[in-house]
């Protein structure tokens, strides 16, 4: 038996749409990072972008649990001596809601260029409208 390796023209995306309000945030996460990478797809090839596209709406409604919404903390350095900031999972809400569920799918995808360029393939948007319509996304049940 011999292992299949798929072509980069044997390729098929599609578009999903995911409502994430009352979601939890990491199983959420998960299943979207599935999807963008392909692992869904009987022909996986882990070298390869073969995952689909994925829209999400609602990210502002994600819910977390436990103390999450309080302790959890986001850090970034500026690179400089000094440069550290820390931002609480409240304050990300109230000012880019999205980035919470960018940032937790991009730590599921891999670190490399490959996981870039799986990112580019991620949507998220606040509120219920989105501007892919014309993609046809079918609906996705997490």
């Amino acid at each position: 038996m011999k292992t299949i390796s798929i072509k980069k023209s044997e390729i098929t995306k599609h578009w999903w749409l995911a409502d994430a309000e009352g979601q939890v945030l990491g199983r959420f996460a998960s299943k979207i990072a599935q999807i963008l990478r392909g692992k869904h797809k009987p022909d996986f090839t882990p070298h390869m972008d073969m995952g689909d596209f994925v829209v999400i709406v609602n990210a502002e409604k994600i819910k977390v649990t436990g103390n999450k919404e309080t302790e959890k903390t986001y850090f970034s350095h500026t690179g400089y001596p000094g440069g550290v900031k820390q931002k609480s999972l409240a304050s990300v809400r109230k000012a880019n809601p999205e980035r919470i569920l960018m940032n937790a799918v991009k730590g599921m995808l891999p670190h490399n260029k490959l996981g870039r360029s799986i990112l580019t393939h991620l949507k998220v948007y606040n509120g219920p409208i989105h501007p892919h319509s014309a993609q046809n996304p079918k609906n996705l049940e997490v």
